[in-house]
């Protein structure tokens, strides 16, 4: 039996906003990062529960891949605030945390209703507005962990691409390059099916139309929307499929370097098709002809695949190779076998349509040098 789940309400355009006025709460957390409340979006969301009636905190110590001590802080706040809603405003940082921070909070109270679990995204890449995942990193052991369950599933979505119009360039490049990795991985996943591939796809046309227009212009309003649209539609996608190990290479990888996950996401893509070619080219095939390239034959797709992502990186100026990243090469090959096991290890491996060995993760990160 296969299953699809669209769990998440949706509001967009620029009135979503208004939806909170019909939020049935009465308390609530804001869980965000500095940034958010120095520019005064934290403000927006603030003013909206105001005239709602919603009292409110605001929780923004989120950092950059959030760590277990923040989400701890975190959910004590939430806890003793007995909030009965989450409102993450951010990128994925600030939304994996609160996800994290609501799911330890219900489990350490379950005589109490779950909070509404309400995110505002920031950006456009990671999807985890809709989906059942968040990284959480383990400092001391320098670990990305993934966390899956139901309960991450958030309630309500709000896409209000205003929110986006401030991101700076490079960061509209990672996070779109992500959305894109979660569109291909979503659509060659051992558990793809027929209606998580047409979010897929749509998410796939959005990115190559419409990312590099929104990286050259943050004020192309059009583009934004529609990049914010494709990363969530990527990320319900992914959210019932899985993804692959381009995923798990990311996540060994940013977990050691501190690599920006969309990044790390484009520098092992390339190589992750190439590898994945043999048991999942036929739909690297779909994918080049749906976005109008050389289809002719698997081998022909394929390659025009690589290529257009590639092209898509250079026009975004992100780099090609793991050493234009300012990593020592000695550092590298020091760390290489703990890379490549933890990657194998990584929860996104058992969902790639191409089973790997150890020594075939270590030969994609030495490709990736």
């Amino acid at each position: 039996m296969t299953q699809f789940n669209g769990r998440t309400k949706i509001c967009y355009g620029e009135d979503a906003m208004g939806v909170i006025n019909t939020l049935p709460i009465t308390r609530a957390l804001v869980v965000t990062d500095p940034f958010m409340t120095r520019i005064g979006f934290a403000d927006r969301v603030k003013s909206a529960l105001d005239r709602a009636g919603i009292r409110h905190g605001v929780f923004d110590r989120v950092e950059p891949d959030p760590s277990l001590d923040t989400v701890t802080r975190g959910t004590q706040e939430l806890i003793r605030e007995k909030a009965d809603a989450v409102i993450a405003l951010g990128g994925g940082s600030a939304i994996d945390a609160a996800k994290a921070m609501m799911y330890f909070a219900f489990k350490a109270r379950e005589d109490t209703a779950k909070p509404l679990l309400v995110v505002i995204p920031t950006t456009s890449g990671t999807g985890s507005e809709v989906s059942c995942f968040s990284v959480v990193t383990d400092t001391a052991n320098q670990t990305k962990i993934p966390m899956s369950d139901e309960l991450l599933i958030p309630d309500l979505a709000i896409l209000d691409a205003r929110f986006t119009r401030t991101v700076p360039p490079h960061i509209t490049a990672d996070t779109g390059m992500d959305v894109l990795t979660h569109a291909i991985e979503a659509y060659t996943s051992v558990d793809a099916n027929i209606f998580a591939d047409i979010y897929s796809e749509h998410a796939i046309r959005n990115v190559f139309s419409y990312l590099v227009r929104a990286y050259e212009n943050g004020d192309d309003m059009t583009a934004r929307e529609r990049m914010l649209v494709a990363s969530c539609m990527a990320g319900t996608a992914f959210s019932n499929c899985g993804l692959g190990i381009t995923h798990s290479l990311a996540h060994s990888l940013g977990g050691v370097f501190h690599i920006p996950h969309g990044r790390a996401n484009a520098l092992m893509l390339p190589h992750a098709i190439r590898f994945n070619a043999m048991e999942a080219g036929e739909r690297y095939k779909a994918i080049a002809g749906m976005i109008h390239l050389p289809d002719s034959s698997v081998e022909t797709g394929t390659k025009s695949l690589v290529l257009a992502v590639q092209s898509l990186m250079e026009k975004m100026a992100l780099p090609l190779r793991i050493r234009d990243l300012d990593i020592e090469e000695a550092a590298f090959r020091k760390a290489l076998g703990d890379l490549s096991a933890k990657a194998l290890e990584d929860p996104c491996t058992a969902y790639n349509p191409r089973q790997p060995s150890r020594e075939e993760i270590q030969d994609l990160f030495e490709q990736a040098w």
